[in-house]
C-alpha cells in the first residue's frame, strides 16, 4: 500500500512540476494545461497522496476534513458579511458553488495548507519550543501560506476569479484579506494539533529521504513561477521575500548536514 501511495504521489509531483514549468514558459511556448480547476485538483491529489504516505491515511483525512470545514465556514461568512477577508464575491469561473463559495475553494485551501505546514515543520525542526510547539508551528505555517497568497491573489483577481467590491491598496486587494488568511490557516493548524490524537507532542512529521521533502520542493518550485519573466516587478520582489525565501531556507535545512545533539 505504501509503495502505491508513494508512486502515485511521485506521479502527481511530476504533473505539478510540468504544470508550473508550463506556466513559466508560456511567454515562449504554449504547452497544454488543464486550467485553474485541473491544477487545483492535481495539487490537491498530490497533497492527499503525500500526506497519506507520510502521516497515514487517517491523519491526512482528519487534516483534510478540518481544512474543508473551517475554510468553507470562513469563506461563506466572509462572502456574506465581509468580516473575515473584506467585501468580495466569487465569479462563475471556478465552477459550481455551495452557498456562495465554489466547491473548488476548500480544496484549494488544502492544496496550499499541507505543503505550507511541511515547510514550517522544516523551518522549526530541531528547535526546543517545549509547550509552545503547536502554537509556533501553527503561526509559522499560517504566515508561510499567507505569504503565498500575497503573490497569488493579485493575478487571480486580475483574471476575474473573484472580485473585491471596494478594491484595496495592495494591487486592488484590501489588506484585511491577509489578516483573514492568517486567522483561517491558524485555526486549521491549531484544530489539527488539538485533534491529532495519534501524535500529540512534538513534531508530527519526520523527514528522511527525498520523498519526505517533496512538498518543500514543490512549494519552492511554485515560488519560481511568481518571479518568472512577465510578472509585475513589484510582485516579483514581494514573491522573493514572502515565498521564495522561506522555501529556499527550508530546502537548505534539508540539504545541509546537521550537527549532532
Amino acid at each position: 500500500m505504501n509503495r502505491i501511495l508513494e508512486g502515485a504521489a511521485w506521479a502527481f509531483f511530476a504533473l505539478l512540476a510540468y504544470l508550473i514549468i508550463a506556466n513559466i514558459a508560456y511567454h515562449w511556448v504554449v504547452l497544454p494545461t488543464p486550467g485553474n480547476i485541473g491544477f487545483v485538483l492535481a495539487f490537491t491529489g498530490f497533497s492527499l497522496l503525500h500526506g497519506a504516505r507520510s502521516l497515514g491515511c487517517r491523519r491526512v483525512a482528519l487534516f483534510l476534513v478540518l481544512t474543508l470545514v473551517i475554510s468553507f465556514i470562513m469563506e461563506e461568512v466572509g462572502v456574506r458579511t465581509g468580516l473575515v477577508f473584506g467585501p468580495y464575491h466569487y465569479s462563475g469561473q471556478l465552477g459550481a458553488k455551495l452557498g456562495h463559495v465554489p466547491l473548488l475553494i476548500p480544496l484549494g485551501w488544502f492544496m496550499m495548507i499541507y505543503p505550507s505546514w511541511v515547510v514550517a515543520q522544516v523551518l522549526l525542526s530541531g528547535l526546543n519550543l517545549r509547550g509552545l510547539s503547536s502554537v509556533a508551528l501553527a503561526l509559522i505555517a499560517a504566515l508561510t501560506m499567507t505569504g503565498w497568497d500575497m503573490v497569488m491573489d493579485p493575478p487571480m483577481v486580475a483574471r476575474g476569479n473573484w472580485i473585491w467590491e471596494q478594491g484595496g491598496p495592495y494591487f486592488g486587494v484590501p489588506l484585511h484579506n491577509y489578516f483573514g488568511w492568517v486567522l483561517t490557516t491558524f485555526l486549521v493548524y491549531i484544530a489539527f494539533a488539538l485533534t491529532d490524537w495519534a501524535k500529540r507532542d512534538g513534531p508530527s512529521y519526520r523527514f528522511g529521504g527525498v520523498f519526505a521533502a517533496l512538498p518543500v520542493v514543490i512549494y519552492t518550485l511554485f515560488a519560481t513561477e511568481y518571479v518568472a519573466p512577465g510578472r509585475q516587478e513589484p510582485l516579483i520582489i514581494i514573491a522573493v521575500y514572502t515565498m521564495l525565501l522561506p522555501g529556499a531556507l527550508a530546502l537548505l535545512r534539508l540539504v545541509l548536514p546537521r550537527e549532532s545533539p
